[in-house]
């Protein structure tokens, strides 16, 4: 019952990519940023009101300039330039690029399942986006590769705090801040692009609005408080297994929204790519289990 759960958040999340190509077409990114994240945040504050401290302003604002301002932008300019099922599936190669990160700067080396897992996803990745098999947009494409990095600098910026600051409180104002930052630049991109934004109003439809109440309100008001109220009451195994629904959502989304097909060899490459990022965890997990259980 806990990884059904798990599930729907990611569920909601995975959709992100085909819902915004076919009911928010040429929106602005910021634009769709800003209102991806504000609610969600607003909502967490009204749940559960909370202020940072003095010394905790600093901390918070890089995290809502890094985990939500750039990276729900970059989220948005994937989801508007590449196909629904590549940018879900692509974005299950961070642990690869977790995996680097934690060589470089940490000096910690993968054990031998995240080394074989990891060689393994890179060839599956490198066969999937092969320009000679499939075109891909080059800015989409730098888009996943920035929202990965994100992923990555602001999971260990957000480990780093420990418990320095209450996980609820840090999930409340990354959202609020970073919906900020993401709004201010709205505001500054409107007054030199007005035209887009103009176009945004003129030709607001019902599809539009419901995308709006998908993205705003499924996508992130309520799976990001269904995210927070799980995990109080969830394993890391939970969380893990529970996690696939989301590049599955992608590819589905697409296919079911958008009409993208792909061939069986590369639907083949992406459930492999799917795996490959999922073992490790999955065994990881289920070792930390049979530990605390014992």
């Amino acid at each position: 019952m806990n990884i059904l759960l798990a599930m729907i958040p990611a569920f909601f999340w995975g959709t992100t990519y085909a819902v915004t190509q076919f009911a928010l077409t040429d929106w602005p990114p910021l634009l769709l940023g800003a209102l991806r994240a504000l609610p969600a945040g607003l909502l967490l504050l009204a749940i559960k009101p909370s202020w940072p401290k003095r010394g905790e302003w600093r901390v918070l604002a890089l995290l809502g300039t890094v985990n939500i301002g750039l990276f729900f932008s970059l989220i948005f300019v994937m989801a508007l330039r590449l196909p629904s099922a590549i940018a879900g599936v692509g974005m299950v190669s961070v642990p690869v690029f977790a995996l680097g990160y934690a060589a470089i700067v940490h000096k910690i080396r993968p054990t031998l399942l995240q080394s074989i897992c990891g060689a393994s996803l890179i060839m599956l990745a490198w066969w999937l986006f092969n320009p000679s098999a499939i075109v891909l947009d080059p800015v989409g494409l730098l888009a996943m590769l920035g929202a990965i990095l994100c992923i990555v600098t602001g999971s260990a910026l957000t480990k780093s705090l420990g418990s320095r600051i209450h996980w609820w409180k840090v999930l409340t104002w990354q959202l609020l801040i970073g919906g900020g930052v993401l709004t201010a630049a709205a505001l500054l991109h409107s007054v030199s692009s007005p035209e887009q934004y103009a176009s945004v109003i003129e030709h607001f439809s019902m599809s539009n609005a419901l995308g709006l109440v998908w993205v705003v309100g499924l996508n992130t008001a309520f799976s990001y408080a269904m995210y927070v109220w799980l995990l109080q009451r969830m394993t890391v195994v939970d969380f893990t297994f529970g996690g696939i629904a989301n590049p599955v959502a992608g590819i589905v989304s697409g296919m079911i929204l958008l009409g993208e097909s792909f061939t069986p060899f590369q639907y083949s490459l992406m459930l492999g790519m799917i795996i490959m990022s999922l073992l490790p965890q999955a065994v990881s997990a289920l070792a930390h289990d049979r530990k605390r259980a014992a």
